[in-house]
């Protein structure tokens, strides 16, 4: 067991959102394990109560909740109910601010919630006159910004689908993701602005226009002043739909083949996310909530879920660190940030920059900071705590675009354990599992779950047979969701993630997770970003790790061996890399993910599919040809 970081006080305990809902579907005296284990033996009392707890509106209709439960991919929440997304997350409606937005400008925007109703009422209105109606796709093609938030509301509110990728994506990708889909309206912004620089997305525009045959209309924000004139704000008349009535369209990365369409439901998507703020997250009225992101990261759809909870939405449009590397802090602190959302890779930066917010801004509105997108090491866990804020709930969360949510998360009743995500989600029958399908605990598994929730996919869309969702997921293990993580869960409760299976290292016969080397690698302020891979070897696999190095630095036999060293002493000599070479960059994904299999494939001399699914696809030349390793 690591260090205990933060133990939460009595009174904190007493007025968060878990305690009232223990209290009152289950008991007086709060266990989160024991409310946990309930959770998973009654799901369908679990989740009507989550569905009556947090105010859901709509019609629940009458029991049974879940249908065909022992049967995953035939499961059915609430066959009854039926409810409007936008009409939850459009709930209050009063001079409050509901949107701000930073820009790198330095302007600052804010709509209320009352504003932003009209809003949604008035582009609602425009869409209805293009034609657009239930099941028809619109698509985004947009920065973080008020503007696509209204977007989406306004085609929700119709019972259209909305699917949408950030501005910086290339025609190519863009087109990759949205064509599949078919959508009848394109929403564009003309440029966008990052870490200092203005691109236009015109070009882009028009291609999409000209190669998607099913685009009909296309709206530029630049527009948008058009609509708020021509159309009076009006009472919008929430049609309401079947509870798994299509809501959003993700796309999977796509880094190993076209992007898989990922069709999500209304209602499991909004009772799975209040669930995960109002009980997990603590999110209450009032609070002011962050998440840094783009529109085409699941975690923009689980941020703006949070109106559903009557809390505000803090946006940040631009590069993290630009104009000033702690510009998230002046953010967090003039606008009295609850709730502070980023990657782990973002913590470790600035752990490297050596911020020490706590000594330099006023957090003392901040409750919790949530990081996914990686696992965050035990010394971004410390660096949190001893230089952002002491009192605070930390919460490593991980799920993914799969089910637009969280499998494991954080739990502000309980304490925080240094390098350990605190809990696996109420109503996620989360276990570990070894190559022959039997649970373990404290050993490394496959990440899986043994029962329905209600953030499932749908489907995916162009999958009529539902073939590519099965191989997906419950083709290894029959009737059990196989997420493709290597974790552990440990003795105390608490889960580790060690990596993507598909990136799992293995030398001579040992399972290797990725997480377990960057770990040690992140401690080198010499090393901006590494990947790691295994190279097949004399009928073996050897480690190879590939380090960025900030400016100036050269990678000498002194510091390999250091690393080397380090890589021993904090985990295994089985951890230790063969080769440790120097790059000029790393490839990513869009959403800032290491594409690990990208640089396997080419090391080994394989063809990468997908290179548009890259945001940097000209880094893999940095691997093709190394004498090293031939």
């Amino acid at each position: 067991m690591g260090n205990v970081l933060w133990t939460p006080c009595e009174s904190y305990i007493n007025n968060t959102n878990l305690k009232k809902f223990s209290k009152q579907v289950f008991t007086d005296q709060v266990d989160y394990f024991k409310l946990y284990s309930w959770s998973l033996e009654a799901p369908d009392l679990f989740w009507s109560n989550v569905w009556d707890f947090c105010q859901v509106i709509g019609e629940k209709g009458g029991a049974p909740y879940l249908e065909n439960a022992d049967l995953m991919e035939q499961a059915k929440w609430f066959p009854n109910a039926k409810l409007n997304f936008a009409e939850n997350l459009l709930r209050r409606r009063d001079d409050e601010e509901a949107l701000v937005l930073w820009s790198e400008s330095g302007v600052r925007e804010s709509l209320s919630f009352s504003e932003l109703y009209d809003r949604v009422s008035q582009l609602r209105q425009a869409m209805i006159d293009f034609g657009i109606t239930t099941g028809d796709r619109v698509a985004g093609f947009m920065p973080h910004r008020p503007e696509t938030i209204i977007a989406m509301l306004a085609a929700t509110s119709l019972g259209a689908i909305w699917t949408a990728c950030s501005p910086d994506f290339g025609f190519e990708s863009a087109f990759d993701r949205l064509h599949q889909v078919s959508p009848k309206l394109l929403i564009a912004a003309g440029e966008y602005a990052y870490n200092g620089k203005i691109y236009s997305t015109s070009e882009r525009v028009k291609e999409l226009m000209d190669h998607i045959p099913s685009l009909e209309h296309l709206l530029l924000v630049s527009q948008l002043e058009d609509v708020w004139a021509k159309y009076e704000p009006q009472p919008i008349q929430f049609e309401r739909f079947p509870f798994n009535h299509p809501v959003y369209i993700l796309f999977s990365s796509g880094t190993t083949g076209v992007p898989k369409c990922i069709v999500h439901g209304a209602g499991g998507t909004l009772l799975q996310h209040l669930k995960e703020h109002q009980l997990h997250c603590d999110i209450k009225p009032g609070d002011r909530v962050f998440y840094y992101t783009t529109c085409s990261w699941m975690m923009w759809h689980w941020q703006v879920s949070a109106l559903a909870s009557k809390a505000t939405l803090l946006l940040y449009d631009g590069a993290p660190t630009y104009p000033k590397s702690d510009i998230l802090f002046d953010m967090a602190e003039r606008e009295h940030m609850t709730h502070f959302g980023t990657s782990a890779k973002y913590i470790d930066h600035i752990r490297k920059e050596n911020l020490t917010p706590k000594n330099t801004h006023d957090l003392s509105a901040l409750r919790m900071i949530t990081s996914t997108g990686s696992p965050l090491s035990a010394e971004g866990f410390q660096y949190v705590y001893t230089h952002i804020k002491e009192d605070l709930c930390l919460a490593s969360i991980s799920g993914g675009t799969d089910i637009v949510s969280c499998f494991v998360l954080g739990c502000p009743i309980l304490p925080v354990i240094s390098g350990e995500i605190q809990v696996r989600g109420l109503g996620m029958a989360v276990q570990i599992w070894d190559e022959e399908g039997r649970e373990v605990v404290g050993e490394k598994g496959e990440l899986v779950c043994t029962k329905p929730f209600p953030s499932m996919p749908v489907m995916f869309w162009n999958d009529p047979e539902g073939k590519t969702y099965h191989q997906a997921y419950f083709d290894r293990f029959p009737n059990v969701w196989c997420h493709g993580d290597f974790a552990e869960l440990t003795p105390n409760g608490g889960i580790v993630i060690y990596g993507r299976s598909d990136a799992i290292l293995n030398p001579g016969g040992v399972r290797i997770g990725t997480a377990e080397i960057y770990r040690p690698v992140e401690d080198f302020e010499e090393i901006l970003e590494s990947v790691v891979i295994g190279q097949a070897w004399d009928n073996d696999v050897r480690l190879v790790l590939f380090v960025k190095l900030r400016e100036g630095v050269l990678l000498k036999e002194e510091l390999i061996k250091k690393i080397k060293d380090h890589i021993r002493q904090q985990a295994t000599p089985r951890h230790v890399p063969a080769l440790i070479l120097q790059v000029a960059d790393i490839p990513k994904t869009k959403n800032g993910k290491i594409a690990e299999l990208a640089v396997k494939k080419v090391v080994h001399g394989e063809i990468v599919k997908n290179i548009n699914a890259l945001a940097n696809p000209e880094s893999l030349n940095n691997f093709k040809n190394l004498p090293s390793l031939e």
